[in-house]
């Protein structure tokens, strides 16, 4: 009973804040009473107008389709690449000046530098985001590879656990908070990476169409296409990331 309160409260007070917040929007525009800055109703009408017409869906789904494929690419090499480095103090030396440099050149350059060595082809697209993603969950997952508790990791060898049983039981539920934090780092990071893609070298996406509204100064179809991708991250966030959170940790109960 408590929970479902505590459940209700939250609803309402996020509830709460987002009409605030379209309040502030409303007033803002009101005053402002320039096409810079359209009405909440205004940016709703033209999100309806670009559902109905097919175009939204379209350009949302193939957008979404290159961060499903970037994002698995990353997430599957950079795991991997991570818990070995985190294993291996050799290779983590070796490779650790290289991280240091893929962490620090800007996202525009090596998506520039893909579309010229490889040209504008979807796969320089898809690997453009995925160097740009990569060195930050190798980072991550190493750091949580490190911090394993050995003592469990002795324990559970000298209780006769197998590798599986030691991965599920004893690895997973440390590791799992430092994958949750690359996989919400990662999902926020890289949409961002592919609408730079998208406006610099696709001819579809979310990206290339808000370079397109803003080589005609349309804000009111900039922010509905924006907020389309916003609604849809946070759809994933709900619907997929926390309830996989609970799943999870439903040990600590």
């Amino acid at each position: 009973m408590l929970s479902g309160n505590l459940r209700l409260k939250h609803t309402a007070i996020t509830l709460l804040s987002l009409v605030l917040l379209l309040g502030i929007w409303q007033l803002a525009a009101s005053l402002a009473h320039s096409p810079s800055l359209p009405p909440p109703l205004r940016v709703a009408a033209v999100f309806w107008q670009a559902i109905q017409s097919g175009e939204l869906p379209y350009h949302l789904g193939v957008t979404l389709l290159r961060l499903v494929v970037s994002f698995s690419i990353s997430m599957l090499l950079g795991c991997a690449i991570g818990v070995l480095l985190g294993k291996n103090k050799t290779l983590d030396a070796f490779f650790d000046n290289w991280l240091v440099i893929f962490l620090n050149i800007p996202a525009l350059v090596t998506i520039i530098l893909c579309y010229v060595w490889f040209g504008l082809l979807e796969s320089a697209a898809i690997l453009a985001v995925v160097v740009n993603k990569l060195p930050n969950v190798i980072v991550t997952i190493r750091e949580g590879t490190r911090a394993l508790d050995k003592d469990l990791l002795e324990m559970a060898q000298s209780y006769g656990f197998s590798r599986k049983k030691t991965l599920v039981h004893v690895i997973w539920p440390q590791l799992h908070p430092f994958v949750m934090a690359a996989t919400r780092s990662g999902l926020a990071l890289i949409w961002k990476i592919i609408l730079v893609v998208e406006l610099l070298g696709r001819s579809n996406g979310m990206g290339y169409q808000l370079h397109l509204f803003f080589q005609l100064f349309d804000v009111a179809s900039l922010l509905a296409y924006t907020f389309a991708f916003v609604a849809v991250i946070q759809l994933i966030e709900w619907l997929l990331l926390r309830p996989l959170d609970r799943k999870a940790l439903r040990w600590r109960r």
